[in-house]
């Protein structure tokens, strides 16, 4: 198991969880949320490929658009 900061709350999730995987998890529609792992912004189409690791901080959020 690995341990990462989502949001600030503490989760332990499977080693080899991909970030993918992770907001798969959530409640939320995948395609609502943007996300961040250690404050890098993480495209949606890389989102797969981004291996989690213990202690890293990720943050979703919903990107806000207008004009």
């Amino acid at each position: 198991m690995i341990a990462i900061q989502l949001n600030k709350e503490r989760l332990e999730f499977p080693e080899g969880t991909t970030l993918a995987g992770l907001v798969a998890a959530l409640d939320k529609a995948p395609a609502a949320l943007a996300t961040a792992v250690n404050g890098d912004f993480v495209p949606r189409d890389l989102r797969e490929q981004c291996r989690l690791n213990d202690g890293d901080v990720v943050m979703t959020f919903e990107p806000i658009t207008g004009g």
